[in-house]
């Protein structure tokens, strides 16, 4: 146990003088293995274990839905989505904060990173409001919080983690995660409402105008139909969540090219970039492996599981501390780094109490969005303020009402677990 202890404290340091989460998952979990082990074997464990876990086929998803957002958003696809969201509804009060949300939205589906989502509404509705007199706070809260839909709603690159990570089915999850995401936004437009309604935080845009809104639109209907084609594909049971992203890249190559929006140095930089991203997303993935093998040479899942099997507390109870946790850990990490290092404890546990893994899986990815909205590291809140030279403190201000209905959609999806599992469940049964 002395040793186990040494190990978290390794971990521990490694990470406060910021070295990068795979690396420090990496180290410590290799010093465990080897504390644990002998040198030598725990190398063949290591050895093991980084090959299996980055050779997987369901990794492939991975740069290929990375690679379809690059393409998309290298293609001016992603902006056009914005301005044409805010021309249908951007004319009635707090229309054009509603119509950020909306746009993050299409933004979600196309980017599944919530920085990268949360950078472009920075970039280019954040203006916007600005322009029409929206309060600061307003407005670089709405960007920060409409970023944060790309992790729930598919393709979302940590749905795709926890499925990895847990041997869950993406495919369920990408389903399971589309009534969240869409309840998210419903709870933050209704959010924006009140505001709009109580405050002159937002007042009205630029009068409707059909024909530019049909206009602006007609850039928009090829992207959509490519999204409904990768999510029904899987939906349908036509590809698997790999293959979907294969036509999703290939459906986002044809529309820039269509549109001549895309230019071969702007090509280049979108494989570099997916590349890039890639690369840090299996490090994290390969490593969390090797951290979990030495978790389960040390049996502390097992003592876990044990626990949970003979303690008299509701598992309803046991669920909350984990949540709890969860949104601590959300205070100082990024989603990736919660979910390689909790996972391997909170997944089995879970599981021993016998929840849903797709039902957890959406729980845990809601919970991980609140983190990236909540201090003192609040992720997107910082992307945020650096784009749009906002103060730090009071985008954090402005976030709080949208933070308090994201914890509203987090108890709704707790207490009603059909919410998630619905049309998983059509899914199964077609």
């Amino acid at each position: 146990m002395l040793t186990f202890f040494a190990i978290l404290l390794l971990l521990a340091t490694l990470m406060v003088f910021r070295v990068p989460i795979a690396f420090a998952m990496g180290i410590a979990g290799t010093a465990g293995l080897a504390a644990q082990l002998g040198m030598r074997p725990a190398l063949a464990v290591l050895e093991r274990t980084f090959f299996d876990t980055s050779a997987s086929f369901i990794l492939v998803a991975i740069p290929l839905f990375i690679l379809m957002a690059e393409l998309l958003t290298a293609g001016d696809v992603t902006r056009r989505a914005i301005i044409a969201c805010q021309r249908w509804i951007g004319h009635v009060k707090g229309g054009l904060a509603i119509a950020t949300v909306a746009a993050s939205v299409i933004l979600a589906a196309l980017v599944g990173s919530s920085t990268a989502s949360t950078a472009a509404m920075a970039a280019s509705a954040f203006p916007e409001m600005r322009a029409h007199r929206y309060s600061d706070r307003l407005a670089a809260a709405v960007v920060s919080v409409g970023g944060t839909l790309a992790v729930v709603v598919p393709p979302s690159i940590v749905l795709v983690v926890y499925g990895v990570l847990t041997e869950t089915s993406i495919g369920k999850l990408f389903i399971a995660g589309i009534v969240p995401g869409f309840l998210t936004a419903a709870g933050l437009a209704l959010v924006i409402k009140i505001i709009a309604q109580t405050t002159d935080q937002a007042p009205k845009g630029d009068p409707f105008e059909l024909k530019g809104a049909l206009r602006q639109s007609v850039h928009v209907i090829p992207m959509v139909v490519l999204l409904l084609a990768v999510i029904g594909a899987i939906y349908g049971g036509l590809a698997s969540p790999s293959e979907a992203a294969a036509l999703g890249v290939m459906g986002s190559l044809i529309i820039v090219m269509l549109q001549r929006t895309l230019s071969f140095v702007q090509f280049g930089t979108s494989i570099s970039r997916a590349i890039r991203a890639t690369v840090m997303i299996v490090a994290i993935v390969a490593c969390s492996a090797i951290f979990s093998n030495y978790l389960a040479f040390t049996r502390i899942t097992h003592g876990m599981l044990e626990f949970v099997a003979t303690t008299e507390m509701p598992r309803e109870l046991i669920m909350a501390i984990i949540i709890l946790v969860l949104l601590v850990m959300g205070m100082f990490m990024d989603q990736l780094a919660i979910l390689s290092l909790a996972m391997p404890l909170a997944f089995p546990t879970a599981m021993a109490m016998g929840y849903d893994p797709v039902w957890f899986g959406i729980v845990v990815t809601k919970t991980v969005e609140i983190g990236l909205l909540t201090p003192p590291l609040g992720l997107n809140a910082y992307v945020a303020a650096a784009q749009t030279r906002v103060p730090l403190g009071t985008i954090f201000r402005g976030i709080l009402p949208f933070l308090g209905m994201e914890i509203v959609v987090l108890v709704l999806l707790l207490s009603f677990p059909q919410i998630t599992l619905f049309l998983p469940e059509l899914m199964m049964s077609r």
